[in-house]
């Protein structure tokens, strides 16, 4: 049996510059609902600023492969040539923090955070930076 204490929790909070098409937005999440061990918890969009928040949690495994199926999706619905809106941005996902909830370390969000990093450049040839 599996104790609850042995689960680890991260939860991930990409921001998606994409506010604007409900139907854009309904894609994402249903692309992060399809990964088995990864529960999406809240989303909220702005049309104002034409940009979506989701917070997801999970273990490092399916959360990676969350935030890639993330990717997928709005790598092909979003076109920055195109895109308008109050908030700045520097992709048409921006930044996908990883925070420790439960059973996991910061070095561990870390090391997810490096991970998916480099998958995301090489599977979608985008650059990726890195901070804090």
């Amino acid at each position: 049996m599996v104790q609850a204490e042995d689960v680890a929790i991260i939860e991930c909070v990409p921001n998606v510059s994409e506010g604007r098409r409900p139907e854009v937005v309904q894609a994402i999440i249903d692309a992060i609902r399809a990964v088995a061990g990864v529960r999406v918890l809240d989303s909220s969009s702005d049309p104002a600023h034409n940009r979506s928040v989701v917070t997801m949690a999970g273990d490092s495994v399916p959360l990676k492969a969350a935030v890639l199926a993330l990717f997928a999706e709005a790598v092909r619905r979003i076109d920055l040539r195109t895109h308008h809106g109050e908030h700045p941005r520097l992709g048409a996902v921006d930044v996908v923090p990883f925070v420790p909830i439960q059973g996991a370390t910061m070095a561990e969000c870390i090391t997810l955070a490096t991970d998916v990093a480099s998958e995301v450049a090489t599977r979608f040839e985008l650059p990726v930076f890195l901070y804090e």
